[in-house]
């Protein structure tokens, strides 16, 4: 008995999809909207203070070209449970960094004890010195799950890209938990000394 082909149905990979119920697909928009956008010019610190509320499930804010005015400085957040009049919530943290040179013969790949947190209320800092060279910034992204809740601690993955000031490629991944159940409703971005040369960072809230 011969089988006969089948062919299967078109798919447009353009496309974006949800689950909407029991095998059933529908196509619709990525559920992500920009709230807001701040822009450093010697800026001391970089600080959302409004829309963070119980509107989105999950908050991210990407920034790009972020430039230190010093040399050999980290990057660093904290959240507050009073709309940024004090920065300094509970946290614990992991985080590990991969490194890579321009001269292609230095490599690392580790665990970042120095810069991980247990029950600590200071700024968590990104994991490699960012060069403060003409043409030397850095880009990532912090993910803040559920900042509203007043029942469960609240999540974060922060993903943080650099041209070190060693001339790495640097790559740091971070992670932890705000151990609060007050609802976070503001966010301070600054790096360890100096200012924030240049960069810019936007607000997105998805459901």
């Amino acid at each position: 008995m011969a089988l006969s082909k089948i062919q299967p149905a078109s798919i447009d990979l353009t496309a974006n999809y949800a689950f909407t119920g029991t095998n059933s697909v529908s196509t619709i928009d990525y559920p992500e909207k920009k709230l807001a956008t701040l822009t450093a010019s010697s800026s001391a610190t970089l600080s959302f203070t409004s829309s963070i509320d119980s509107t989105y499930n999950i908050y991210k804010f990407r920034y790009f070209d972020f430039h230190p005015q010093n040399d050999g400085v980290y990057l660093s957040f904290q959240t507050s449970t009073n709309t940024g009049s004090s920065y300094g919530v509970t946290v614990t943290s992991t985080s590990f960094v991969t490194l890579h040179n321009e001269a292609d013969n230095d490599t690392h790949l580790g665990y970042t004890t120095s810069r991980d947190l247990a029950q600590s209320t200071s700024f968590l800092a990104s994991t490699d010195g960012y060069g403060n060279d003409s043409d030397q910034c850095g880009a990532g992204e912090l993910f803040l799950f559920d900042p509203s809740s007043t029942t469960f601690v609240k999540h974060w993955l922060w993903d943080d890209q650099t041209y070190n000031n060693g001339n790495f490629s640097a790559r740091s991944f971070n992670a932890g938990y705000f151990n609060t159940t007050s609802a976070i409703d503001a966010i301070q971005f600054k790096f360890s000394g100096g200012n924030i040369d240049s960069g810019t960072i936007e607000m997105y809230g998805i459901n």
